[in-house]
């Protein structure tokens, strides 16, 4: 009986992990990292969930601050667009954020699966909520940032380049993004699940969603940029250095940090040797949002 239950429960728990990955809704599954969960933080006078979707496929989790300071920022998890990394690249951010007075909101949001409207989509619910919400949330409507990682800092870098202004943010934090949808620069998966098989070979599609390319003077919010010389995921030369250099290119703010060793993957999580170095800067660089 022993092995016949050690079966069934294996089973259960390997159907449970597929569903939560096919929903989107990946923590469990960080990449190989060790998986840190937010301990609820005394900063945080709210924590509540709202769906995006009326099936609840899409979800955003929200945390107010005790003393708000007027910023809000939207973080949306990495994955390949695969999966979502919504615990070290997510949850685990929210009490920093709320300790430093910021509201902190995570974008669960669905997988593309080749139709890339549909987390874009997602995500420009977020914001409208975030935005139309402000005055009950303690938020200054023209001070709402985002925050994306790897597959995530993409579409982080999507809605910074190419969303209209009612739902375009104020500024940008990318963690090792993902920007290139050329696969032979890039993350191949990322293209691949975002553009679609199909959608990866249109030269037009590619340079369209490639977002060094999307770069606008004057338009274009904003950008924190980081990033580990030894990634060896996401190219650094042909991704985050080329939005960065993108942007001094177009006149626009643009700060990048690149930290010698890290790997990809880390995002809030206590294993990044130069975590503390990197709050630090983030936390000059968000003071200094005006």
């Amino acid at each position: 009986m022993r092995p016949y239950k050690f079966i069934t429960l294996s089973a259960m728990l390997l159907s449970l992990a597929t569903a939560a990955q096919a929903q989107g809704f990946g923590g469990m599954f960080g990449m190989g990292r060790p998986q840190q969960q937010q301990q609820p933080s005394e900063a945080t006078a709210r924590q509540f969930t709202l769906n995006l979707t009326a099936d609840g496929s899409a979800q955003m989790i929200c945390y107010l601050p005790k003393e708000p300071n007027g910023k809000a920022v939207v973080g949306i998890p990495g994955g390949g667009y695969a999966m979502l990394s919504n615990s070290h690249e997510g949850t685990l951010a929210s009490g920093w954020m709320n300790e430093h007075g910021i509201a902190y909101f995570v974008v669960n949001y669905r997988l593309p699966q080749g139709d890339r409207t549909i987390p874009i989509g997602d995500v420009e619910k977020g914001f409208t909520i975030v935005r139309d919400s402000a005055t009950a949330w303690g938020i200054n409507p023209q001070m709402v940032g985002i925050m994306g990682f790897s597959a995530g800092g993409h579409l982080a870098s999507v809605i910074s380049t190419k969303s209209a202004p009612a739902v375009r943010p104020n500024f940008s934090i990318l963690f090792y993004p993902v920007i290139s949808m050329d696969e032979k620069i890039s993350h191949q998966n990322s293209c691949e699940n975002f553009l679609g098989m199909e959608g990866k070979k249109d030269a037009n599609l590619v340079r369209e969603y490639s977002t060094n390319l999307q770069v606008k003077p004057r338009e274009t919010p904003p950008a924190f940029l980081v990033l580990s010389s030894d990634d060896n995921l996401v190219p650094p030369v042909t991704n985050a250095v080329a939005y960065y250099t993108a942007m001094k290119q177009a006149g626009n703010e643009c700060a990048l940090f690149i930290y010698p060793t890290g790997g990809h993957g880390y995002g809030f999580g206590q294993w990044f040797a130069y975590r503390s170095e990197m709050l630090a800067t983030l936390e000059k660089w968000l003071n200094a949002r005006k």
